[in-house]
């Protein structure tokens, strides 16, 4: 298993979920492996409080599960719960580019036109980490550019699960010019306030996410056999 340490960045228990988190969506924790308190608190140098902690946030979850005198047991992340992520995804951001240009400024385009030059430079020297946050952002600018806050709890509610579906689709090197031309047609969409076609290229850009990040799952399954 790939060595991970705490940040400091969060409190313990919400790191120790992002961690066990991390290795039960991509696979690391098999579907239906054991998770041992004392093994994993022992793992990360920290007491059993925020392990347990982390172990309540993530049964809510629905990504492990606590049976009564057994102990709590890896759900996995399956390829159709990847499927539905997306779907549910493309559904709101195609709303989300909807109020985006009805509401947007042009201050707000022109601070999305920055984050989209951001990324060309990312996407030039190969910046992985940079370019997945700043992919991050562009999403997030259009969602803020809505005005609703609603939309803006939804992105969050399922925010980590696309981060990691990302991160796997962005440490492809092939696929980054191909990400940054999405993009690019996604901003010229919302530039021109033409919504049916910003609508249908968020729809496309998530499409061609949803596809790339069912090749990583595939690929990282392959691997662990």
């Amino acid at each position: 298993m790939q060595q991970q340490s705490i940040t400091g960045e969060s409190s313990l228990a919400e790191e120790v979920a992002e961690l066990l988190r991390t290795r039960i969506i991509t696979g690391e924790y098999e579907m239906g492996e054991k998770l041992i308190e004392n093994k994993i608190a022992k793992e990360l140098k920290v007491s059993r409080t925020p392990v347990r902690d982390a172990f309540k946030q993530l049964a809510r979850e629905r990504l492990i599960e606590y049976i009564p005198n057994k102990g709590c047991f890896a759900k996995g992340f399956s390829q159709k719960d990847m499927a539905d992520i997306y779907a549910v995804r493309k559904a709101v951001e195609e709303l989300a580019v909807t109020w985006a240009i009805e509401n947007a400024s042009d201050d707000n385009l022109e601070d999305l036109k920055e984050q989209l030059d951001l990324m060309s430079f990312y996407t030039e020297h190969k910046f992985y980490e940079k370019l997945l946050q700043a992919n991050e952002d562009f999403h997030s600018m259009i969602y803020q550019m809505t005005g609703s806050r609603f939309i803006v709890q939804v992105l969050k509610s399922y925010q980590d699960y696309v981060h990691l579906a990302r991160r796997s689709t962005l440490s492809k090197e092939e696929n980054l010019p191909e990400v940054y031309e999405e993009h690019t047609r996604i901003y010229e969409a919302i530039r021109d306030r033409d919504i049916d076609r910003a609508k249908a290229e968020i729809g496309a850009h998530l499409d061609g996410s949803a596809r790339r990040a069912a090749e990583r799952w595939m690929e990282r399954r392959s691997a662990k056999k």
